[in-house]
């Protein structure tokens, strides 16, 4: 009969070290996806509109931009230069080498005018530059160009600073759906 009851305490805290077990390398390994693979986002503000809308939560990809490098139009989530506690997102228009200027309410890269379908009605810009930009560095812009602070406003957004790259819009459900161009 003792035998018994110390067999199934025995059952029983081994049963708890085993819950131990699986909640630590669930943890561990909700840490590790987070830190170097993907990390949720939730979109704070009107600078992305229409493509996001504030409110929204996705995806971004920390792994994106480690097998190749970023390209125009990537939506990317990355460190506020002026304040590096803080983190924007905004369109990648423009890389190092290329040269970018707004004129007449339209955006030029390289001197050739940028389709920009992702672009809400209503949007006006004031015409900017024309600026080179250097190696490591980027130009970006929000979206919503009457309601964005970007690098017209603050400058270069220096290549270190990226986070990563916002794949999927998933909240809410409604507006489900990969992000890109």
């Amino acid at each position: 009969m003792e035998d018994t009851r110390q067999a199934e305490e025995a059952q029983k805290s081994s049963g708890w070290l085993d819950l131990l077990e699986a909640v630590i390398i669930a943890l561990a390994l909700a840490m590790v996806i987070r830190l170097f693979l993907f990390e949720p986002f939730v979109i704070p503000s009107g600078s992305m509109e229409p493509t996001l809308q504030p409110g929204d939560r996705i995806i971004v990809s920390k792994l994106s931009y480690r097998f190749s490098e970023p390209q125009r139009e990537d939506v990317i989530v990355f460190r506020y230069p002026p304040n590096p506690r803080l983190v924007y997102i905004k369109r990648l228009v423009a890389m190092g080498g290329d040269t970018v200027r707004i004129e007449d309410n339209r955006l030029y890269v390289n001197g050739q005018p940028v389709p920009e379908q992702y672009l809400p009605d209503n949007v006006y810009m004031h015409d900017f530059g024309p600026v080179t930009i250097p190696p490591g560095s980027f130009f970006v812009l929000g979206d919503n160009r009457n309601n964005s602070e970007d690098s017209r406003v603050w400058g270069l957004l220096p290549e270190g600073n990226v986070l990563g790259k916002a794949v999927l819009l998933f909240w809410p459900p409604g507006r489900f759906r990969l992000i890109g161009p």
